[in-house]
């Protein structure tokens, strides 16, 4: 039997959150940078987008990443106070964890030596900020000072050691030691201070706030010695500040949709070189709120998740835009005119397009943002379904989406498929029966006296089977409006959850939610596989091989299934883990590529090799 080897993975985008700034960090030995995404941390290189790693041990949203400063050891943080320390290669082997604070971890950051962390975030009285030993977890000084949560903390590079922290106090607090001591306290900001850094020659830290300045402190003192000028300044809150790899610029990003490039003086204060603005349609989405400079990357990060990487030796250049979904990718599409290119939508109404070998190639704009919940594509159309009764059609030209016809239906769909040969023929299933449209016409809706869960429509349109509550497979013939009822089909012991028709129409499975599939002939309507109970819950997806050689089937127990047609289901191939949460999506690009999708909101493409 083959294998399956991830040969891709097309990474989801970080987590994001109106009015916050996040943190991204990377580590400039690898060109990688860290991000969260739900309870995910992603590892990316930046000069290989494609090759991910994805961390998915924490069991509470993930907040922030850090590289120990030899690369070696990367500290993660959630929402639950709790920070975990594992190998940044090969398994990711935890090393420890510690609750750190009682409360939400907003920035966390390593002592140059990599001997100590600093978390700071939100939690129960005084303890809103912790240092400790990596190894023992021993608090190493008292962090008195803040009264609200604190959304940023650093460690000064150099000795003697100096940590700073701001927060939604207006305050920016400095401590000196270890162990550490409160020192002083500076009230410069107006409103929450968002981030706080120190250069990388340990002589200055920065501050940049919601009251749109930025302000500069030695680090040795703790005193102020300057300001970015408010010429040219920012117009909205600014975010996050990365130093450069020199120390003699910064980048700031805003809310203002804008990043900016200010050279530091020797008297401590900014001047505007370069604004940097990202494409976008100059929405919501395209406020910024994260960046890092990084060797000769400069890296923001816009609300709706979109990653720029500008060139600092080349700030004319366009910006390389790495983009994708944010949310559970709850279904996908391979074109057969080009099986290169992939469709994928989630829950919250994005469409994105993905090129193999490249990975993202655009979103796919609907004049329409209504949520998804039922996806299909065929050549040159879309069909999609949301949470408001109405199915729409977008024809697809190209990388955009053409005109939206909508239909309401009158009820919530349920599923829905397609007769690529029949066009605009769909079948719609809702909980009492089946929808037949033509086009943004409902030709027919018909009860069917039970609870319907998924249905599929043959590609000519001659041929129906609605799967029910109650585990049995329903088979129609279609002729013109109207259904017949040809044969009812019992082998499911759970309610039906995905139906598919192999390509050459000569078979179907059927998969449901108490963990089994099935492989049926079509003609015979016999069981022509059996015993396909190799998941460990609900089975959310399936897909066909072109030459109808194979099935896959996708479960909520994250893992993928292939089986081969002609051989026993015990010589199958597993793809454990597959996606954090459950798998949702699935497809095959060629005989020996199946592209899933799942709750982690990545996509990942698997070749199979023979063994």
């Amino acid at each position: 039997m083959a294998e399956a080897q991830l040969s891709e993975t097309y990474a989801c985008v970080p987590t994001t959150e109106r009015g916050r700034g996040i943190l991204i960090s990377g580590d400039p030995k690898s060109n990688s940078v860290l991000y969260c995404n739900g309870r995910s941390v992603i590892i990316r290189r930046l000069d290989r987008p494609l090759e991910v790693a994805v961390y998915g041990e924490h069991g509470h949203q993930a907040t922030v990443a850090r590289y120990s400063p030899n690369g070696e050891w990367i500290a993660s943080a959630d929402v639950s106070g709790t920070v975990r320390i594992w190998g940044a290669y090969n398994d990711h082997v935890l090393k420890k964890e510690f609750r750190v604070l009682s409360g939400r971890i907003d920035d966390l950051q390593w002592s140059p030596d990599g001997m100590r962390i600093v978390a700071s975030g939100d939690g129960k009285g005084k303890s809103l900020v912790r240092a400790f030993m990596w190894d023992s977890g021993t608090n190493v000084g008292e962090f008195d000072g803040h009264s609200r949560r604190v959304l940023s903390c650093a460690f000064k590079p150099t000795r003697p050691f100096r940590i700073v922290t701001c927060g939604e106090d207006f305050l920016v607090n400095f401590y000196e030691g270890p162990p550490f001591k409160f020192k002083l306290s500076h009230r410069d900001h107006s409103n929450f201070v968002n981030c706080i850094r120190f250069s990388p020659d340990g002589n200055t830290f920065i501050t940049v706030s919601s009251d749109k300045k930025g302000i500069l402190y030695d680090a040795k003192t703790g005193v102020k010695i300057g300001e970015l000028s408010s010429e040219d300044g920012h117009k909205g809150s600014i975010y996050a500040v990365s130093w450069s790899p020199d120390g003699k610029q910064v980048l700031t990003v805003s809310a203002d949709k804008t990043a900016k490039i200010w050279v530091i003086t020797e008297d401590g204060n900014g001047t505007v070189k370069k604004t940097l603005t990202c494409p976008g349609s100059g929405g919501v989405e395209d406020m910024l709120v994260g960046c890092l400079w990084m060797n000769d990357y400069v890296v923001t990060v816009s609300l709706g998740g979109t990653i720029s990487l500008f060139s600092a030796s080349n700030l004319d250049k366009a910006p390389l835009p790495l983009s994708g979904h944010m949310k559970n990718i709850t279904s996908l599409s391979v074109l057969k005119s080009n099986p290169k290119v992939i469709l994928s939508s989630s829950y919250d109404g994005l469409i994105v397009k993905w090129i193999q070998g490249i990975g993202y190639s655009g979103k796919l704009e609907r004049k329409v943002n209504t949520q998804i919940k039922c996806f299909a594509a065929v050549e040159e159309e879309i069909v999609s379904s949301g949470f408001d009764n109405k199915i729409w059609r977008n024809s697809l030209l190209g990388d955009q989406c053409g005109e939206a016809e909508s239909v309401d239906i009158g009820s919530q769909p349920k599923d829905l498929s397609l007769a690529i040969l029949s066009p605009g023929l769909a079948l719609v299933s809702i909980d009492s029966g089946v929808v037949l449209l033509r086009g943004t016409k409902v030709v027919s809706t018909i009860n069917l006296g039970f609870t319907v869960t998924a249905c599929v429509i043959a590609q000519d349109g001659s041929e129906a089977i609605v799967g029910g509550q109650d585990g049995k497979l329903h088979v129609f013939s279609i002729n013109g409006d109207t259904l017949t009822e040809e044969a009812i089909l019992e082998k499911h012991r759970g309610a039906i959850t995905v139906i598919r028709y192999s390509p050459d129409f000569s078979m179907f499975a059927s998969g449901d939610a108490n963990r089994e599939a099935v492989v049926w002939d079509r003609i015979s309507r016999e069981v022509k596989l059996k015993n396909m109970l190799y998941h460990a819950a609900r089975i959310n997806c399936l897909a066909w091989s072109p030459d109808n050689s194979m099935v896959a089937t996708g479960s909520l127990d994250t893992c993928v299934i292939i089986y081969e047609i002609d051989k026993p289901a015990s010589s199958r191939i597993t793809v454990k883990g597959a996606h954090l949460g459950g798998v949702y999506g699935l497809a095959f690009a060629d005989e020996c590529s199946v592209v899933s999708s799942g709750e982690d909101a990545c996509i990942r493409l698997w070749k199979l090799t023979p063994q």
